[in-house]
């Protein structure tokens, strides 16, 4: 039977809880910063294969124990130390997505910061100070970016997705050729690069926050967890971009990330949708 009743309105976000998401932010990169190039980094490897440094752990735990203090009623799902509490509100924490880039001293990594409300991230903050460059988006309140983080005296300024609506004039990030073949979804990634205009494996956060700012048109990977995606998705939707999984389901929580302009999606997700054995 279907139901008349009129669809519940999109959750708001708070701008005390952005606000709070900017303290956070500005608390991991005085930690990131100092560590970024060390020395003395200390570098492990997780069960999953991956690399963890000093520096991630040490900003996961600076922002779970002011968490704690400012909003001691929400839970927290962090990379590095799991979930912590049971709330409808849930922090997701990135410590530094990059890592990889931030041990061999590449600039591109940031802290993804996010507030999810009953499963939908409404906040959103990735803060790389390597780059001197911060994104924000939260639900309600728009998309916003710095060009001068280190110096503060760049004034936020809004951003918006581009208006291109073909594939033939669009940019793509791909983000990594072996993800798409460990996927098993080469002649998807081929299709689609052979409708677009350009591709590039820019990689990490970056691609991302480029089609927020309209630079890209498209932006996609496989094999992510949700602490690697939910603060992105505030950012590209309130800069009027459209956030899912490659299969087309909105939001953080499907393994894979397709972020467009919102004009381009559905061909996108056409294109890239379903599996196939790899050759």
């Amino acid at each position: 039977m279907t139901s008349n009743a009129p669809a519940a309105p999109p959750v708001s976000a708070s701008p005390a809880d952005l606000a709070l998401a900017l303290r956070l932010a500005d608390l991991a990169d005085a930690i990131s910063r100092e560590r970024f190039r060390a020395t003395d980094l200390t570098v492990v490897t997780k069960p999953d294969r991956t690399p963890v440094t000093d520096a991630d752990r040490a900003v996961e735990q600076a922002i779970r124990t002011e968490l704690t203090a400012q909003r001691p009623g929400d839970s927290i799902f962090g990379e590095e130390f799991g979930t912590a509490g049971e709330s409808s509100r849930q922090w997701i924490l990135d410590p530094i997505d990059g890592t990889a880039n931030f041990m061999r001293g590449v600039p591109v990594w940031a802290t993804l910061i996010s507030l999810a409300v009953d499963g939908v991230p409404v906040v959103g903050v990735v803060s790389s100070p390597a780059l001197g460059r911060r994104w924000w988006g939260a639900t309600g309140l728009g998309a916003y970016t710095t060009d001068a983080l280190d110096d503060r005296t760049g004034a936020p300024r809004p951003i918006h997705v581009s208006g291109i609506g073909r594939l033939a004039d669009a940019s793509l990030s791909y983000n990594s050729f072996k993800g798409w073949d460990e996927e098993g979804r080469l002649d998807q990634l081929t299709a689609l690069a052979r409708a677009v205009w350009r591709t590039r494996a820019y990689g990490e956060m970056w691609s991302y926050m480029m089609v927020a700012e309209g630079q890209l048109e498209i932006a996609a990977e496989f094999d992510l967890k949700p602490y690697d995606m939910a603060a992105l998705v505030p950012i590209v939707q309130e800069a009027g971009g459209r956030f899912s999984s490659a299969d087309g389901e909105d939001g953080p929580w499907g393994g894979s990330a397709l972020a467009t302009n919102g004009l381009l999606h559905d061909d996108v997700i056409a294109l890239i949708s379903g599996r196939r054995a790899s050759n």
